[in-house]
């Protein structure tokens, strides 16, 4: 298991992306008790899957956050995680939907 990756700017994000086919990214906003329950269901999940993963904290990031949000055609939320894979958003979640559980099921 590797440690997520704390991403910070475009380039951050390009470089990562630039590593790996597929990979989860996390958005996660620091003043939101619901988004620290999702960040902790998604820390859960990086500690024990092969899968790369980052995260960002969107206050900290915004014009990354943005970024993804248009690059990959999907509506900014927070939390957010998304799995890419072949370099396209091939599942997301949000607010209480992001679980253990179902990153394990939507993630390989």
């Amino acid at each position: 298991m590797t440690q997520p990756r704390k991403l910070q700017s475009i380039s951050d994000f390009d470089q990562f992306a630039s590593e790996h086919n597929a990979f989860v990214i996390c958005k996660h906003s620091t003043t939101c008790p619901i988004s620290a329950a999702g960040f902790s269901e998604y820390t859960k999940f990086a500690d024990e899957t092969s899968v790369p993963t980052a995260y960002l904290f969107v206050q900290e990031a915004r014009t990354l956050s943005n970024h993804i949000a248009e690059h990959y055609s999907v509506r900014h939320e927070s939390p957010q995680v998304l799995f890419i894979q072949d370099g396209k958003s091939v599942w997301t979640a949000s607010h209480y939907d992001i679980t253990k559980d179902a990153l394990e099921t939507n993630v390989q």
